[in-house]
């Protein structure tokens, strides 16, 4: 049975509602003459920051892949595919900011990151547990989920903050 994992929504959320933040007040504040290539560049900017926040996991009874858009790879994201016969192990590395990363080791050598921002992450985590037999009940989210939810939070409040400026 293939299972699909997508981008959690508010990790999605929260950098497309920071881009707007960032940028929607440009096309009001550019002079005439830029008008029509800021508006193009802001709307070219938000389907960049959707698509390549649209990358997704697939699991089924064989595999796992991780799919990224052709924007994706454009910028250097690669989409990849182990078999679930091939893992031999999960390494964890911290970050600077003190959470975890973990990859997957192949018995080729190689190692892929293990996405740790999708939707259902323990649904997620018990695939990769029951088809390579490794405990991963240490894994979590990289990054708390409230981060996110609070960068949604204030990036919104500051679009109706600019809004509000702008109509008055």
């Amino acid at each position: 049975m293939i299972e699909k994992f997508k981008t959690l929504f508010f990790v999605k959320s929260s950098l497309i509602s920071l881009y707007l933040a960032l940028t929607i007040p440009i096309p009001f504040i550019s002079i005439e003459k830029l008008k029509v290539i800021s508006i193009t560049s802001f709307v070219f900017g938000l389907y960049l920051i959707i698509n390549i926040t649209s990358d997704y996991v697939e699991t089924c009874n064989n595999k796992i892949s991780y799919k990224t858009s052709f924007i994706s790879k454009s910028l250097g994201r690669k989409n990849w595919e182990i078999f679930w016969k091939d893992i031999k192990s999960i390494e964890s590395l911290p970050t600077s900011q003190g959470s975890k990363v973990f990859y997957f080791n192949t018995k080729k050598g190689e190692n892929f990151l293990i996405p740790q921002r999708v939707e259902n992450f323990d649904k997620f985590l018990l695939i990769v547990s029951k088809n390579t037999g490794i405990v991963t009940n240490k894994m979590s989210y990289i990054s708390p989920l409230w981060t996110y939810k609070l960068l949604t939070f204030l990036s919104g409040l500051m679009i109706i903050g600019e809004l509000f400026a702008f109509l008055h």
